[in-house]
C-alpha cells in the first residue's frame, strides 16, 4: 500500500464495515436455527463482547500502530514463531472470507439472473477486486463507501418496513416461536450458548481494521472500531427480533440462504426483496474488497520481517504490492475450482480461524500489559474485561468444535500446509544446511555439479546471515544487554549486531558499557558484536540517517520499551521493533 494514501473515517469504516455489516445477511438465520426465540438475546451478548474488544484492539494498536493485527501484537510481545501462527490463521480467515463472500454474492445475483454461471462469475468478481486494489487503495475506498452507504440505507429501509408490518399484524408469530423454542429438547441456557456460538460469526471482519491501520489517517482507527460495534449491535439483534416476530422458525430454516430477501418480500413485497438481493450482492462484494486490503497489509508486513518471501514486496508504479494481490487471487480461485463451488466446507475453516484470531489478539493484549507495561497507549482495557472477552471467544470456539467436529478436519487440511510454508521460511537456513549435507553425501561422484550447487546454497546462506541488526542502548546494564543478545540468538538468523550508544547531555559515555560488551562477546561467540558511540539525540532523524548510511532497514533496528516521558510515538520511529 502507498504510505502517501490516508483514509478518512468513512473510507476506513466502509472497507472493514462492509465485511462485518454483511453478517446480518446470514447471522440471524444461523442464530435463530440454533437458539430459537433466544437468538436476539445471543446477538445482544455478542454486541457486549464486541464492546470489550473495542478497547482491547484500541490499546494494542494504539501502542503499536503498525499493520498486521494479531501478528503485530504477538510479534512485539512473544516470538516470531507464535506471531507467525497467528498470521497463518488471519490469512486463512481472509481467504475463506473472500471465497465465501464472492460465491454467496453470486448466489444472490442468481436469484435475479437465473442463467448466471456461479463459479465463473465468482472468479470474475475476485478478478475485478484484485484489479481494483492493484489500481490503488484510494480508488478501492470510493467503491467501498458507495457499497457501505447503500447497504446501511437498505437495512434501515428493511427495518422500517418490517416494523410497520409488525404494527399492522401484531406479535402472535413471536408467541408461537417462543412456544416452539420451549418445546425443544434443550434447556434455555444450552440454546442460548448454541445461539451465541453461531452469532459470533456476526462480528467477523472486526479484526480487519487493525491490518491496514497504517493506511488510516490519525485518530481514525478507534472510530472504525466504534462504528463497527454500533452497526452490528444495533442491526443484528433488531433484525433477528423482527424476523422472530414475523416468520415462523421453520420458515426461517427453509429460507436461511436468503432470509432477509424473503423477509423483504413478506413485509414489503417483491420490490423490497429485489432491493435486499441487490444490496446483498454489493455488500458481499465489499467483503471481498476487505479481504484484499487486509491481506495486503498483513503479507507485506510479514515479508518485511522475512517470514514471507521478499518476492511479495515488489511494488507497482502506484506503490502497490501487486504480487500479493495476484497471489491471493490465484489462491482463492484455485480453492473455488478444487471445491467445484461447494464451499460449505470452508465455513468451518472460516469459523475456527476467525475465532482463534480474536482469542489470540486478546492474549496479545495481556502480554502487552505484562511485557510492555511502560509503552504509552491512548486507551487501556482492564485485565478483567480482556479475560472475559477472551473467555467468551473460547467458549464460542469450543461450542463450534463440539457441535461441528467436521469443521476441525477441514481446518487442519488448510492450516497445516500454510503453517509449513511459514516454518520453512523461519528455518530456511537450517533446511538449506541440511539440504547441503544430503547433497554432499549422495552426489560426491558428480563433483563439478555438486561444487556449483554448493556455491549457490552458500551464497543464499551468506545473504541471509549477512543482514546486520542494530540495538540502540541507553547505557543499559549487562543483564539488559544479555536479554538483547538472547533475543537475537533465538529469533533472528543474522549473526551481526551493532550496539549503538547515543551520547548527549542526558546520556554520558559509560566506560563500563565497553567492558560489559567484551564479556558478552565472549559469551555469544556466534554473534559478531560491534560497539558504536555517536554524538547526537536519539529520534526518528538519527534512525533514518543510520538506516540510510548502513543500508539496514528500520525494522531490523531494536530498542527497549520507551517510558511515558519518551517524546515520540513508536510509529514515528519508522518501524523500529521493541524487544525489551
Amino acid at each position: 500500500m502507498s504510505s502517501k494514501v490516508k483514509l478518512n473515517e468513512l473510507q476506513a469504516t466502509a472497507i472493514c464495515g462492509n465485511d462485518i455489516s454483511s453478517s446480518c445477511l446470514y447471522v440471524s438465520a444461523l442464530s435463530i436455527i440454533a437458539a430459537g426465540s433466544y437468538a436476539w438475546i445471543a446477538l445482544l451478548i455478542v454486541g457486549a463482547v464486541l464492546f470489550l474488544f473495542r478497547k482491547i484492539y484500541g490499546e494494542v494498536v494504539g501502542a503499536l500502530p503498525l499493520n498486521g493485527g494479531a501478528y503485530n501484537a504477538l510479534l512485539n510481545t512473544t516470538s516470531k514463531f507464535i506471531a507467525s501462527l497467528a498470521a497463518c490463521l488471519t490469512l486463512l480467515s481472509y481467504m475463506a472470507t473472500a471465497v465465501i463472500s464472492a460465491s454467496e454474492a453470486m448466489h444472490y445475483l442468481q436469484h435475479l439472473i437465473e442463467s448466471l454461471p456461479v463459479i465463473i462469475s465468482t472468479i470474475v468478481l475476485l478478478l475485478i477486486f484484485m484489479a481494483l486494489t492493484i489500481y490503488g487503495i484510494g480508488e478501492s475506498a470510493i467503491v467501498a463507501v458507495v457499497i457501505f452507504v447503500f447497504h446501511i440505507a437498505s437495512l434501515f429501509l428493511l427495518v422500517t418496513v418490517s416494523a410497520v408490518y409488525l404494527l399492522q399484524n401484531g406479535v402472535d408469530v413471536f408467541s408461537l416461536n417462543q412456544a416452539a423454542t420451549n418445546a425443544r429438547d434443550v434447556s434455555w441456557s444450552t440454546a442460548l450458548m448454541l445461539g451465541f456460538a453461531a452469532a459470533m460469526l456476526g462480528i467477523s471482519g472486526f479484526e480487519s481494521s487493525a491490518n491496514f491501520v497504517e493506511e488510516q489517517d490519525t485518530g481514525v482507527f478507534p472510530k472504525t472500531l466504534k462504528n463497527m460495534w454500533a452497526i452490528v449491535t444495533f442491526f443484528n439483534p433488531l433484525i433477528a427480533l423482527l424476523v422472530l416476530a414475523i416468520l415462523p422458525i421453520q420458515e426461517v430454516a427453509d429460507n436461511s440462504t436468503a432470509l432477509l430477501s424473503h423477509l423483504g418480500v413478506q413485509t414489503g413485497g417483491n420490490w423490497l426483496g429485489v432491493v435486499i438481493s441487490i444490496d446483498a450482492v454489493m455488500v458481499l462484494s465489499g467483503a471481498v474488497l476487505t479481504s484484499y486490503v487486509g491481506v495486503s497489509g498483513l503479507v507485506e508486513r510479514m515479508a518485511l520481517d522475512r517470514i514471507m518471501p521478499q518476492f511479495f514486496l515488489k511494488k507497482s508504479k502506484r506503490q502497490v504490492s501487486y504480487r500479493i494481490m495476484i497471489g491471493f487471487f490465484i489462491l482463492c480461485a484455485s480453492i473455488l475450482l478444487v471445491t467445484e463451488g461447494e464451499i460449505k466446507a470452508l465455513a468451518g475453516l472460516y469459523t475456527i480461524a476467525f475465532l482463534a484470531v480474536m482469542a489470540l489478539f486478546g492474549i496479545g493484549n495481556l502480554l502487552l500489559k505484562y511485557r510492555r507495561g511502560r509503552l504509552p497507549r491512548p486507551v487501556k482495557a482492564s485485565v478483567i474485561s480482556v479475560i472475559i472477552a477472551v473467555t467468551a471467544v473460547i467458549i464460542a470456539l469450543y461450542t463450534t468444535i463440539q457441535t461441528s467436529p467436521a469443521y476441525v478436519k477441514v481446518f487442519v487440511q488448510y492450516f497445516v500446509p500454510t503453517a509449513l510454508v511459514v516454518l520453512v521460511m523461519l528455518n530456511r537456513t537450517q533446511l538449506l544446511l541440511l539440504l547441503l549435507s544430503i547433497t554432499q553425501y549422495f552426489y560426491k561422484p558428480i563433483k563439478n555439479t555438486v561444487y556449483k550447487f554448493n556455491q549457490w546454497i552458500n551464497t543464499m546462506i551468506n545473504n541471509i546471515d549477512s543482514q546486520e541488526f542494530v540495538f540502540f542502548t541507553k547505557g543499559d546494564n549487562v543483564a539488559v544487554l544479555n536479554k538483547v543478545l538472547r533475543y537475537v540468538s533465538d529469533n533472528e538468523e543474522s549473526r551481526t549486531l551493532k550496539i549503538v550508544n547515543i551520547i548527549n547531555d542526558t546520556n554520558a559515555r559509560s566506560p563500563k558499557l565497553q567492558v560489559d560488551l567484551e564479556v558478552l562477546d565472549r559469551a555469544y561467540p556466534e554473534i559478531d558484536i560491534e560497539f558504536i558511540e555517536i554524538n547526537g539525540k536519539f529520534g526518528p532523524k538519527i534512525i533514518q540517517k543510520l538506516s540510510q548510511d548502513w543500508k539496514i532497514p528500520t525494522n531490523f533496528m531494536f530498542i527497549g520499551a520507551p517510558s511515558d516521558r519518551f517524546p515520540y510515538q513508536v510509529a514515528e520511529l519508522g518501524g523500529v521493533r521493541l524487544i525489551i
